[in-house]
């Protein structure tokens, strides 16, 4: 019979609902997606740098080609700022 009562009273107690706020705002969400853009730039771009920087320095006339790959992976963060401004 205990048992029977333990099992109505998990049932009650699964049935209700505590208001909370939640885990994640849209506003936190969109700083979360804008500083995870900015990491994974800077990830790419310290191998592109790189590679630009040696390029450069046996060809002088890979600058702009040096410049333009670059600058591609901070496009990732104004697409997500961008996306920031929808959202908000």
């Amino acid at each position: 019979m205990a048992i029977e009562n333990a099992a109505v009273d998990a049932g009650i107690a699964l049935q209700q609902t505590v208001e909370e706020s939640p885990f994640l705002t849209d506003a936190g969400a969109a700083a979360l997606a804008v500083g995870l853009a900015a990491l994974a730039s800077g990830y790419a771009e310290r191998g592109i740098g790189a590679a630009a920087v040696g390029a450069l320095a046996e060809d002088d006339s890979l600058f702009v080609q040096g410049l333009i790959m670059t600058v591609l992976p901070e496009t990732l963060v104004i697409l997500a700022l961008v996306v920031v401004f929808i959202v908000g």
